[in-house]
């Protein structure tokens, strides 16, 4: 488990508002996050055909296009 060094902001009646962590830490937690989408987006189009390079020229051709 990643641990994490935070700080908080407390408002004039000491409710935590917000936290501060370092920027490693958010970095590598952004990282994760960024992986964890990835993971999830492969799972969902594990199912789906690839395109061969012709089409898949193609596709991007009309991407750039629009």
């Amino acid at each position: 488990m990643l641990k994490i060094k935070k700080e908080y902001i407390v408002n004039s009646n000491n409710k935590k508002k917000a936290v501060l962590i370092d920027i490693e830490t958010f970095e590598k937690l952004e990282e994760l996050l960024e992986n964890y989408g990835l993971g999830k987006y492969m799972e969902e189009v594990d199912d789906e055909e690839a395109l061969n390079i012709n089409e898949a020229k193609e596709y991007y051709d009309i991407l750039k296009k629009n």
